[in-house]
């Protein structure tokens, strides 16, 4: 399907009306998986043309994927990445963690961003950054675009290596759907029970009656934001 390049838009916006000079795209992968971390990638680009092809990850075949990735890591300006893991998602709430995952990829960057291109709707990462979020900003936004990309092929690789780990993991087939769902996931999770990368606070564990026990209740995090008038966490 055709579809748009990504450009500078939202960045050139941002250093006309802030006068932010450096601006960082950032993107997260691992949201809605079942097993391990959830990583934000956090890229600078300047305002170069990026290479030929790029847009949001999830557009890409895996070869086109992992081809423009390695391009890209030699193109940014810069780039880190951040994770959060299993069980401080299982602690603190998608949303705490994401935010975490994403402080930890900027305070990796080289120097400290004056803006942040935040792909979605929802401002999860707030004060002190300098925050503009954009739908489907993976899609629109260079920067953003390109964290992407590197974020997926990153953590893609991440669990492959997890399923290397072992003849346990290999049931999981984490090198194949990455920790989110199918069905030889399910199979797996059904006869062996969770391992030590699964999100044990997750709804999947109310359908495997005889691990339901291993089930975690989650911190208070979210419901303290909701107490206080904050805005409640979100999982997928």
């Amino acid at each position: 399907m055709p579809y748009e390049p990504p450009t500078h838009t939202v960045e050139r916006s941002l250093r006309a009306t802030t006068g932010a000079k450096i601006v960082a795209g950032v993107d997260e992968v691992g949201r809605g998986a079942w097993a391990g971390p959830v990583t934000v990638c956090a890229a600078v680009t300047g305002l170069r043309r990026p290479p030929e092809g790029l847009t949001d990850s999830k557009l890409l075949t895996p070869k086109r994927r992992n081809a423009l990735a390695a391009e890209l890591e030699g193109w940014v300006t810069a780039y880190a990445l951040g994770d959060a893991s299993p069980q401080e998602i299982d602690e603190l709430g998608m949303t705490a963690a994401l935010r975490l995952a994403a402080v930890r990829a900027l305070e990796g960057l080289p120097v400290r961003p004056d803006a942040v291109i935040l792909d979605g709707k929802h401002d999860y990462l707030g004060r002190p950054w300098q925050v503009r979020t954009v739908i489907k900003g993976d899609q629109s936004c260079i920067a953003v675009a390109a964290a992407s990309v590197i974020a997926k092929v990153r953590r893609d690789a991440l669990m492959a290596e997890l399923e290397a780990e072992g003849d346990r993991y290999a049931a999981y087939a984490f090198g194949a759907n990455a920790g989110y769902p199918s069905p030889v996931h399910k199979a797996a999770l059904e006869e062996l029970g969770p391992t030590p990368y699964h999100r044990l606070s997750w709804s999947y564990l109310d359908a495997l009656p005889q691990w339901r026990h291993l089930k975690k209740v989650r911190l208070s995090a979210e419901a303290a934001a909701l107490e206080s008038g904050g805005q409640l966490g979100f999982d997928f």
